[in-house]
């Protein structure tokens, strides 16, 4: 007898075009491991479903007909944060991608991605990592650097040099268990300092840590 298999991916589809939804949806029912639970088109009922259905992962467009992904990606992370986000858009904006990380989104990929790119990225934001298209990273994280941010600086001088070694490897997207991997530590202990850096810093994210990282501490 084999082994049970793992539980697949709850995968939930946002996009205003219907089209896209049928490809989107045949291409992940007929992938291992992962099962689209549901679909919606606008930002409301994306919301609304999300809840309802309490997917581990929404695949969402930035721009919906009835408002922003980006303001349904932080509704549903507040109210169930253990949903991931993962945003598949047209357009390669700047302002999107920063805005995207801010409302604590766990990836964004631009639609010309090819199926095997974007099958893969599930599942590694499954996994818990961090998908950027490396098209716009560079750009963004470049820009976060000279973005004004409010006078934080005492803050970040009471880091420990162990915390900034954690949140300078959260920043570049790694999970709790593969910065306990380089820095020779538990897992639980990484957490623990993360608790710290989050209370010193003021943030409630792992991705507005990294945005702080990039704008007052990788300079240093």
């Amino acid at each position: 007898m084999h082994g049970s298999k793992p539980q697949p991916i709850r995968l939930f589809l946002v996009d205003d075009h219907e089209v896209l939804r049928i490809g989107l949806r045949t291409l992940f029912n007929e992938t291992e491991g992962i099962r689209v639970v549901g679909e919606a088109g606008s930002r409301a009922a994306a919301v609304a479903e999300a809840s309802r259905l309490k997917p581990d992962i929404v695949l969402m467009d930035v721009r919906l007909p009835d408002g922003s992904g980006i303001d349904a990606c932080r509704t549903i992370r507040t109210a169930r944060p253990e949903t991931r986000v993962l945003f598949l858009t047209s357009f390669a904006d700047d302002d999107a991608v920063l805005a995207t990380i801010l409302a604590g989104a766990d990836g964004f990929l631009l639609k010309e991605v090819s199926s095997e790119q974007l099958v893969a990225a599930v599942k590694m934001v499954a996994e818990g990592r961090s998908i950027l298209d490396p098209t716009v990273t560079q750009r963004v994280l470049e820009r976060l650097k000279h973005v004004s941010v409010p006078a934080l600086e005492p803050m970040a001088e009471d880091l420990s040099p162990q915390e900034r070694r954690v949140l300078a490897l959260v920043a570049e997207g790694k999970t709790n268990k593969e910065v306990a991997a380089v820095l020779d530590l538990s897992d639980k202990t990484v957490g623990h300092y993360l608790e710290n850096v989050f209370q010193k810093l003021q943030v409630s994210r792992r991705s507005q840590a990294a945005v702080y990282y990039a704008q007052r501490l990788s300079k240093k």
